[in-house]
């Protein structure tokens, strides 16, 4: 990653989420907590699957990769975050806040990609039972996966592009608690229309494509879960299906929210708040909402629980 440019910033200062002082210890636990069980969250899923032969299948092969995302964002974020709660000037070098922008882009835009991956993957199992090994061959998944992170990696070199253009002169406050491209953009002293249009166009790309795949796979889905004749097929398919609706709300709502309007419309302090659902409380939620409404993930739990106390 390139550490200068045109620009006389060599570091920026992370205004942090409030500047309110009775707020920042409470702040620190609180995220240190939303924190502490998105790692355990997504690391247990990922060693749970990895140990769980039965689990190796298509659909838990994406929520591996979900969970490492996952994982791997909030880590790229909430410990510098968790310094502006205990420091009073948290400092970040030019090429730290590149850094760090590259591999939240990066990894924001492969878990919009999972995802959109993981509604094909559930509109072959239900729309085509019969031909799911084979349409969800090893070959097919990760070429999948591939797309997925091949993506994440042009969205992120792409907003790494929009931001290369830009000075930065002398004023080094970032309004956020990490670099984010709007914070830059508004520091920046030769940003344009054309800048913030590009940023429109990539995340639209970046959340619209995913969007529409998993809409038509819903489309798909949907109406083959209503022909399903057993009761039970049927509350199998909306229980596997329902955990990964709810996950799509809460990342593509709140990602949607925060990107998708003018800062007229959404000022940058309330921008802050927003972002905290897709950086700390999503990576949080994702691993509970699989491992609670999924019957599979929980029988693994205990076998997994029983194998080790038997061992002991």
């Amino acid at each position: 990653m390139p550490a200068k440019n045109s620009s006389s910033v060599t570091e920026f200062i992370l205004a942090g989420l409030t500047d309110q002082p009775g707020l920042q210890i409470p702040l620190f636990f609180l995220f240190l907590g939303f924190y502490v069980v998105t790692v355990v969250g997504n690391l247990g899923l990922i060693t749970l699957i990895g140990l769980n032969s039965h689990l190796h299948i298509p659909m838990y092969f994406f929520l591996f990769n979900l969970s490492f995302i996952d994982f791997s964002y909030s880590t790229t974020i909430t410990p510098k975050m968790l310094m502006s709660f205990v420091t009073k000037k948290n400092m970040i070098s030019y090429a730290g806040c590149m850094t760090q922008f590259f591999f939240f882009c990066f990894f924001v835009f492969s878990d919009s990609y999972i995802l959109s991956a993981m509604a094909y993957d559930r509109y072959v199992a239900i729309c085509n039972p019969l031909l799911y090994m084979v349409t969800m061959s090893p070959q097919v998944c990760l070429l999948l996966l591939l797309g997925v992170y091949g993506m994440g990696a042009l969205g992120a070199v792409a907003h790494m592009g929009n931001i290369m253009f830009m000075t930065f002169c002398a004023e080094n406050l970032v309004n956020h608690y990490m670099c984010d491209i709007l914070p830059l953009l508004e520091l920046s002293c030769n940003s344009s229309y054309i800048n913030l249009l590009l940023v429109f166009i990539i995340v639209t790309i970046g959340i619209g494509v995913p969007i529409v795949t998993i809409f038509i796979s819903y489309g798909f889905i949907l109406p083959s879960i209503l022909h399903i004749s057993s009761a039970e097929g049927r509350s199998k398919a909306f229980s596997t299906c329902s955990s990964h609706i709810v996950v799509v709300l809460l990342f593509f709502g709140s990602g949607a929210f925060m990107y998708l309007k003018p800062p007229s419309i959404l000022p940058l302090d309330q921008g802050k708040v927003s972002s905290i659902f897709y950086t700390a409380v999503v990576p949080m939620f994702n691993p509970l909402i699989y491992s609670l409404r999924n019957k599979d993930v929980k029988a693994a739990l205990r076998r997994t629980f029983c194998r080790k106390f038997l061992n002991d």
